[in-house]
C-alpha cells in the first residue's frame, strides 16, 4: 500500500463532501482561508484535497497529527497552505487502543460504514456487533458486505444472521473483484458521499477499494492472499487513506482491526440491541441487570422465545466491557466528578 493520496485534479468542494454543516463553522475572519479535506495522516505531516487538487499542508511546530483523521475538514492559508484549524466533525469513527485512555479517530465525516466479512470462518456475530456499535456511536450508517459468497454452501444463512444483528440493517453480497460490485454499492457512493471500510484482514477490503475507484485510479491498493486452512488474510493496508470513487464519492480504507475494544459507546450499544433497550423500562426494577431479578421483562422475552438468549449474553458482555473501559469523567485536578 502506498502512503500517498491519489494525485487528483481540481474538484468542487461539494464533490469533496463539503456541506453547510462545515460552512457554518467558518468565522467572519476565516472567509479567506481554503477548506482542505485530509487524505492521509502521518507522524509528522498531513496531506489533503482542495478545490485546486492534492496538497501537503504546512504544520505549526506544536501540531499533533494524532488529533486529525482521514476525512477531516481543515482550514488553511491559500498561499502557504499553513493549517489554521480543524472543523468540527459531522461523524467520527473512534476506537480505543489497548493501554490508552483516549479514543483514537479511525475516520471522520463518513456517511456509510461498510463492514466487510466473508462467508467463511471469518464471519463472527460478536465482532460484527462491535463494528455496528462503532458506527452507531459515531453517527455513520452501517452496511454489512458479505464476500466470498461463491465459496459458501448456503449464503442465505450468513445473510439472515447478519440482518438479525440490528433493525433496518442493510446486508449486501458482493464480489470485490468484479466491476459489478461498484454498481451494487452505488446507492451509498454518490457524488460527495464518503464510505469507510472496516473488517478483518483478508476479507477483500483493499480489493474492493480498487474496484470502487475504477481502472483510472493513480495508486491502486496492494492486496494479499488468504491462508486456506483458517480463512485469515495477510495484512496489506498499513495506513488509512482517502480515495476517489469512480461514481463521484470517496472511500477510506482502514487497517484490519482484529481486536476492537468497545468504549464510550453506550448509545451505539443501545441502538444495536434495540429489542433489549425497549424492554428494559418494563422491568420491575429500574436498575435491573436482566440476569436474575424478579419481574424482568428481558428474561421473560427470553423465556417465551421473543429474544435470542445468545443476544442477551453478547449484550451483557459489551455493556460490561463498555462500562469497564470507559474512563470516569474527571473534574478539577483530575478528581472524579460527582456521580462518576
Amino acid at each position: 500500500m502506498t502512503d500517498h493520496p491519489d494525485v487528483l485534479p481540481p474538484a468542487s468542494l461539494t464533490s469533496l463532501g463539503w456541506l453547510d454543516f462545515f460552512e457554518e463553522q467558518r468565522e467572519p475572519d476565516e472567509t479567506g482561508l481554503v477548506p482542505v479535506r485530509i487524505a492521509t495522516v502521518h507522524r509528522s505531516r498531513l496531506t489533503g484535497l482542495s478545490e485546486t487538487g492534492s496538497t501537503e499542508l504546512t504544520l505549526a511546530v506544536h501540531t499533533n497529527t494524532a488529533d486529525f483523521a482521514v476525512g477531516d475538514w481543515v482550514l488553511a492559508h491559500p498561499q502557504t497552505r499553513m493549517l489554521h484549524r480543524r472543523l468540527n466533525r459531522k461523524t467520527v469513527l473512534e476506537r480505543r487502543v489497548e493501554g490508552s485512555r483516549t479514543l483514537q479517530p479511525v475516520a471522520a465525516n463518513v456517511d456509510t460504514l461498510f463492514i466487510v466479512t466473508s462467508c467463511n470462518a471469518d464471519f463472527n456475530q460478536a465482532r460484527l456487533e462491535r463494528y455496528l456499535a462503532l458506527a452507531n456511536q459515531g453517527g455513520a450508517d452501517p452496511v454489512i458486505l458479505l464476500t466470498k459468497a461463491d465459496m459458501a454452501a448456503d449464503v442465505d444463512v450468513y445473510r439472515r444472521q447478519a440482518a438479525a444483528l440490528q433493525r433496518g440493517l442493510d446486508v449486501v453480497t458482493v464480489n470485490p473483484r468484479l466491476p459489478v460490485a461498484a454498481g451494487t454499492l452505488a446507492p451509498w457512493c454518490g457524488v460527495g458521499q464518503t464510505v469507510a471500510l472496516v473488517g478483518s484482514s483478508g476479507v477483500g477490503k483493499s480489493t474492493l477499494v480498487n474496484t470502487l475507484a475504477g481502472p483510472g485510479q493513480a495508486l491502486p491498493q496492494e492486496t494479499g492472499g488468504i491462508r486456506e486452512h483458517d480463512a485469515k488474510g495477510r495484512h496489506t493496508t498499513t495506513s488509512r487513506s482517502l480515495h476517489a470513487i469512480a461514481g463521484g464519492g470517496w472511500v477510506i480504507d482502514t487497517p484490519g482491526m482484529r481486536t476492537l475494544h468497545v468504549s464510550d459507546a453506550g448509545e451505539g450499544i443501545a441502538t444495536l440491541f434495540a429489542e433489549i433497550t425497549e424492554l428494559a423500562p418494563s422491568c420491575r426494577f429500574r436498575d435491573c441487570t436482566h440476569a436474575h431479578e424478579p419481574g424482568c421483562a428481558v428474561q421473560a422475552a427470553v423465556a417465551d422465545g421473543r429474544l435470542d438468549p445468545e443476544r442477551l449474553i453478547r449484550w451483557r458482555k459489551l455493556v460490561d466491557e463498555n462500562r469497564d473501559d470507559t474512563p470516569a469523567p474527571t473534574g478539577p485536578r483530575g478528581r472524579r466528578s460527582a456521580g462518576g
